[in-house]
């Protein structure tokens, strides 16, 4: 994939997250029952996660926004946390949202999700929830998973937006415009054909084909 491709994509999904991270940051009150209970379900899908990866000392959080998970990630005292953006606006605002004691622990820097600024193997988790489930070519998939696999000396963490009613209906609430969303069975292709090993999956509803949390691990 060219760089100007990756470039529209995450471009793309940065406008799409300031637009929902301004609407937040407007609202004086807090977040709706439906929407605290989701983004709970979400923190358990993630600690769920970073356990099945063996609780990672070193990740870093690819196309991290406002560092929506930094606290989840930061429970565990001894991991050293680096975030990524490819905007450096986002990340400035990101540090305005946490206490000085979280950000002591998070390192952050410019970079591409496609194009991460770290050398190979550099660290033992990629963490990316927000980014790769908004990516809806294969193709784009792929290119992502791949410099994923050259990071990470271990293990991969990400969401998948997969094909349901479910996952349709939750679009159209977002107001997002519909976009082709991912069949399961081919985003588990790409995961082998990228040397990966899928070592679990969650739902975000039990039982039901929607978004999809999976840790990934290098094949070999």
């Amino acid at each position: 994939m060219s760089a100007q491709s990756s470039s529209a994509i995450e471009l793309e999904f940065a406008r799409r997250h300031d637009q929902e991270h301004a609407r937040v940051c407007q609202q004086p009150q807090r977040r709706g029952l439906m929407g605290r209970l989701a983004f709970r379900r979400e923190e358990q899908l993630v600690r769920n996660a970073l356990k099945v990866a063996g609780e990672p000392g070193l990740i870093v959080d690819v196309a991290c926004g406002a560092g929506r998970f930094w606290p989840v990630l930061a429970e565990h005292g001894n991991r050293v946390i680096l975030a990524c953006a490819l905007s450096q606006e986002m990340l400035d605002h990101a540090r305005t949202h946490h206490p000085k004691s979280l950000l002591e622990r998070v390192k952050t820097f410019q970079s591409s999700a496609f194009t991460i600024g770290l050398p190979a193997n550099a660290v033992d988790c990629i963490f990316c929830m927000e980014l790769f489930r908004h990516i809806p070519r294969a193709e784009d998939r792929l290119a992502a998973l791949a410099e994923f696999h050259r990071v990470s000396r271990d293990t991969v963490i990400v969401a998948v937006e997969l094909e349901s009613r479910f996952a349709r209906q939750s679009v159209a609430a977002q107001g997002f415009a519909p976009q082709p969303l991912a069949l399961r069975a081919d985003v588990e292709a790409g995961f082998r054909q990228a040397g990966f090993s899928l070592i679990s999956h969650q739902d975000f509803f039990p039982g039901c084909a929607s978004m999809r949390v999976y840790v990934l691990r290098k094949a070999g």
